[in-house]
């Protein structure tokens, strides 16, 4: 994963817990680092790491850390980062989860060395659809209800969020329900 993730997930933890649980995290995680470099690409493996300390450290299910993440990633880093292409993903919850393929696509632009999920929309309805999650990276599928609520707050939509499928239980991809 690139750096800014492991940027995002500091920013999260300082923000809401402080400097001094950071740098808990990262004594627990075994990490060296005084800071990462966002366009810098990093192992998969450290993130998971500082997820699962972060867990131990603040005393939370990883699993609503991810997804604490996720809702933080939508809510700052992406915006201030990629302002404009969120803004240009689509004027509503709906059309940009529907445009999220084409993001990634021009993300990727950016990060050659990006390995992006895919997403595709499927039973789309004037207030609900499915989105397909494809990714080699298992265990994220929190992150992505995470960030499904990020999106949702961020086009000022009440949504319900339920997870269909799990790579966990043998599925192949993870499967939404985004109802608004």
């Amino acid at each position: 994963m690139y750096g800014m993730v492991n940027k995002a997930v500091e920013d999260l933890v300082c923000s809401q817990f402080g400097e001094d649980k950071w740098e808990a995290i990262k004594e627990k995680a075994g990490l060296d680092v005084d800071m990462f470099i966002s366009n810098e690409s990093y192992p998969d493996d450290i993130t998971f790491k500082l997820v699962g300390a972060a867990s131990e450290v603040l005393g939370l299910r990883a699993d609503k850390i991810l997804q604490a993440f996720g809702e933080h990633w939508i809510l700052k880093t992406a915006v201030d980062g990629y302002g404009d292409l969120m803004d240009a993903g689509g004027k509503d919850l709906g059309e940009f989860l529907e445009n999220l393929p084409n993001f990634h696509t021009r993300i990727a632009m950016i990060f050659p060395k990006l390995k992006p999920p895919r997403f595709a929309v499927t039973d789309r309805t004037e207030n609900s659809l499915k989105l397909h999650y494809h990714t080699h990276r298992a265990g994220l599928a929190p992150f992505v209800v995470g960030l499904l609520s990020g999106l949702a707050k961020r086009f000022e939509t009440e949504a319900k969020i339920t997870q269909l499928t799990d790579r966990n239980d043998g599925a192949d991809h993870e499967e939404f329900h985004v109802e608004w």
